[in-house]
């Protein structure tokens, strides 16, 4: 999905809160880490996301660059969040990462889970 033909509408982006609050957890980690986003079957609602910090890149990733951080989501994982945007949000309930997945059509309360 990271080729010429890949439409914007179709690209994972990252909000400027997300990209704050990733900067204040790759300080914490060695020089060049990055953060890995991932889909995986299971969860409460048939797939969830997985985050994971890591230092290298792999073949099939694709780098989603903001304001000096880099998150890492698999070609495999992109083709089930097109047009998804990562963020943070820091509520009365807690904080945490959240994806809003245009193609959803479901989620769960933890918001790691999510239906297709």
């Amino acid at each position: 999905m990271s080729g010429p033909a890949e439409a914007a509408s179709d690209r994972v982006t990252l909000s400027e809160r997300a990209a704050r609050q990733i900067g204040k957890i790759l300080a914490k980690e060695p020089a060049g880490s990055m953060l890995r986003v991932a889909v995986n079957g299971g969860g409460c609602s048939g797939f969830q996301y997985d985050f994971e910090i890591v230092q290298e890149r792999g073949d099939d990733d694709v780098a989603i660059e903001r304001d000096g951080v880099t998150v890492l989501v698999d070609a495999t994982s992109l083709e089930y969040m097109p047009g998804a945007e990562i963020d943070y949000a820091d509520e009365l309930i807690g904080a945490a990462f959240k994806i809003n997945n245009p193609i959803a059509t479901a989620s769960c309360g933890c918001g790691t889970s999510f239906a297709i």
